[in-house]
């Protein structure tokens, strides 16, 4: 009997060790298996967040090639989203409008403050057709724009903004205008000598013909205006072969002080016309590399000039150096001078200081336009400087 008990109670011990042993097998496992679980759950969590971070850098990556892409284009663009706000504003626009803040959110109104644009995006939503305007942007320079709008729709048809794209126009239009001015400013100079002509030749054919003394005043007459024509047909022609680049330089080595010398000679009936005073003070050794016939042109534009607009029984100086490797010559008068807000339009077609004066001067107001594209073709630069009663000094740079 006590030896079943004592196999009894081994057994039941057995059985409790074998338990206990399961138990901790299985806590063991479980423990295991609740790790790998939650490996596998941070793994997942962390591939989970490096897939949102590589969709977001290919998103910003996106946004910044669509961002350069349009900041590469020439035009303005402005991306309107369905709600009316901006979405996007490349760097051509902003130059365009002078915008000086991010105006992105913003609506067109609120951003632009043009009416026009406001219009165009109201007419997008009743018309599916491309629409433009003119917008005329003020400030310290004018300019004008041709703004074109189109509807963006998905592939399902629907609306999902706009798109407005600003094409610069205030080189043609600027170009327009100098067309204009040119076209009135050429016909109002071939208007007043050929008048003139006409009347004398009138004058003549009623009877003053018969009149020797008076005939032969209006015959003067009519030749000093058709001569004033012939002038100015010739420099119409000079400056635009200058600007079409058909006139070849012909360059070589000139002495510039006997140079100038030989042309104040031919000059110097007209300088004593108003008592003048020719002063030749270029260096004897100074060299420049020009085009002889050019250079003439330039020299005697700039020396009738200062001989008409300088002082009567005055003085014009003819001056030369050497300076940055580039030779440097002035004509300076003793005139009047020339007023700070002309001094940068001089070299302008046309363009007159005092136009009553220089219409009694003669003169075609081609000349500084014509030595302004001479100077040009040789590499060289042009400029003007003066003060009010210090006279004008015209100065321009050759190769040496």
């Amino acid at each position: 009997m006590n030896a079943f008990l004592g196999q009894t109670n081994l057994f039941w011990q057995a059985a409790v060790f074998v338990l206990a042993l399961a138990v901790v097998l299985l806590g063991i496992l479980f423990q295991r298996r609740l790790s790998l679980s939650q490996g596998l759950v941070n793994q997942l969590r962390t591939e989970r967040d490096a897939t949102a971070q590589r969709q977001r850098e290919m998103e910003d990556q996106a946004k910044a090639e669509r961002q350069t892409l349009f900041n590469s284009m020439i035009e303005g663009v402005v991306l309107i989203d369905r709600s009316g706000r901006i979405q996007l504003v490349n760097q051509s626009l902003e130059k365009q409008f002078a915008l000086s803040v991010d105006v992105r959110g913003q609506t067109l109104t609120e951003a632009f403050r043009r009416p026009e644009l406001t219009q165009l995006l109201a007419r997008l939503e009743s018309e599916r057709n491309v629409l433009s305007c003119e917008i005329e942007v003020g400030g310290a320079q004018i300019g004008y724009f041709e703004v074109t709008a189109a509807t963006v729709f998905d592939r399902e048809g629907r609306a999902q903004g706009a798109i407005f794209v600003s094409h610069d126009l205030t080189r043609i239009r600027q170009l327009e205008h100098t067309r204009r001015e040119f076209v009135a400013n050429v016909s109002h100079e071939l208007r007043t000598p050929l008048s003139l002509i006409k009347g004398y030749v009138e004058t003549l054919l009623d009877g003053a013909i018969s009149d020797p003394e008076l005939s032969a005043k209006f015959l003067q007459t009519i030749e000093r205006h058709s001569n004033r024509l012939t002038n100015l047909i010739e420099d119409l022609l000079t400056i635009s072969r200058l600007e079409s680049g058909q006139i070849t330089l012909q360059m070589r080595a000139i002495p510039l002080r006997p140079f100038a010398a030989s042309l104040i000679a031919e000059l110097q009936n007209r300088a004593k016309e108003r008592g003048t005073t020719i002063v030749n003070e270029i260096p004897e050794q100074l060299h420049g590399r020009a085009d002889p016939d050019r250079l003439e042109q330039v020299f005697v534009n700039l020396v009738e000039n200062a001989i008409k607009y300088g002082r009567a029984k005055g003085r014009v100086a003819i001056k030369g150096r050497t300076l940055n490797g580039h030779v440097e010559l002035c004509v300076a008068d003793d005139g009047p001078g020339i007023p700070a807000e002309a001094r940068e339009r001089v070299f302008e077609r046309f363009y007159r200081v005092d136009k009553a004066r220089s219409r009694d001067a003669g003169g075609t107001g081609l000349g500084l336009a014509i030595v302004k594209h001479i100077v040009q073709s040789h590499g060289g630069k042009v400029w003007v400087e003066s003060g009010a009663g210090q006279g004008a000094q015209f100065y321009f740079t050759l190769p040496v």
